[in-house]
């Protein structure tokens, strides 16, 4: 039980098939947490065994329904009813040492914050270039900020104020979260403190690309959600992800195919690498110019899985 001040922190962790991971994850938990709620979504793994084992509440999930990490969150919300904090945390995780006083302490330094979130950082980031690309993904700037990732603590209260996840998005539902807290009211922050370990275990470049293309989706689902809002959601990241990805190319083609000299435009793309490059490195300026081409990927399908009123399912790379 944790009781700091008479302040209840409550944890969710979510997981299928995390094996080892997972033991990791909710063993980092144990002994800080007044409840630990555990979601599966249909392991096969021993998971559920496991989790029971290391003391934590085991929810599973009806799979007949399409599975989302959204929908598991809110599981996992319901099983708690009530509490002060409630720790989000991906199965693939651990809580690093001393977070949850920084982070308590964050939400005591900003009085209208809903959502503290501190660094993920990848368990092993030398051991592919996406495990690193990931591991810098994960170090955005301190301070106020629109979103947070998969691990965060939250109020309690203010998450079912505003009705918890949006249960059908496959990938994105914390930033579409955090934009409704924040239309409530709600401040996010992002603090100078370790919070968790992440064990991406991304170690091809197909992985590599679904995740990409997942973002796309999210994008590209988001902006049509809430594009139209004065945050402008997504909207840039979607017309980015489709100018390099969609809309150059077919200006390269056309322009190549009228005259010769027009397939020079495509030097545009070597270029863009040599610009970004001065910021973040040779090679994730490569990853990143090519990982347009999976994000627009991932935004075509949302837009024909919406005109055939059909959602798309699960984009996953583990």
């Amino acid at each position: 039980m944790n009781q700091r001040d008479n302040v209840q922190i409550d944890a969710v962790v979510i997981g299928r098939n995390e094996g080892a991971r997972l033991i990791g994850c909710l063993t980092s938990l144990q002994g800080k947490v007044r409840r630990l709620v555990y979601v599966d979504s249909g392991s096969s793994d021993g998971s559920v065994a496991a989790a029971q084992a290391l003391g934590a509440e085991v929810v599973q999930l009806d799979m007949t329904r399409g599975f989302t990490a959204a929908r598991a969150r809110n599981a996992g919300l319901a099983r708690l009813e009530t509490t002060d904090f409630v720790q989000f945390v991906d199965g693939d995780c651990e809580i690093a040492s001393g977070w949850f006083e920084a982070a308590l302490a964050g939400f005591a330094a900003h009085p209208q914050a809903v959502v503290i979130c501190g660094r993920r950082r990848e368990r092993f980031p030398e051991a592919s270039i996406y495990n690193a690309l990931a591991d810098a993904e994960w170090n955005t700037p301190t301070g106020r900020a629109k979103a947070c990732g998969g691990d965060a603590l939250m109020r309690f209260a203010a998450i079912s104020a505003a009705g918890g996840y949006r249960e059908e998005l496959i990938a994105g539902e914390e930033p579409e979260l955090c934009l409704r807290l924040a239309r409530a009211g709600g401040e996010i922050w992002r603090i100078d403190a370790d919070m968790t370990r992440h064990d991406a275990a991304l170690l091809r470049f197909g992985q590599w690309w679904r995740r990409s293309q997942r973002a796309g989706h999210a994008f590209a689902e988001g902006a049509a959600l809430h594009g139209n809002g004065p945050e402008r959601h997504w909207v840039a990241e979607t017309r980015r992800a489709l100018l390099w990805g969609l809309g150059l190319p077919i200006v390269v083609v056309v322009t190549g195919l009228i005259h010769p000299m027009g397939w020079a435009l495509a030097l545009v793309y070597p270029a863009q690498v040599v610009r970004l490059s001065r910021r973040m490195g040779w090679r994730a300026a490569v990853f990143a110019v090519l990982g347009k081409f999976a994000e627009t990927q991932g935004a075509l399908e949302y837009w024909l899985a919406r005109l055939r009123g059909k959602g798309r399912g699960l984009i996953e790379y583990k």
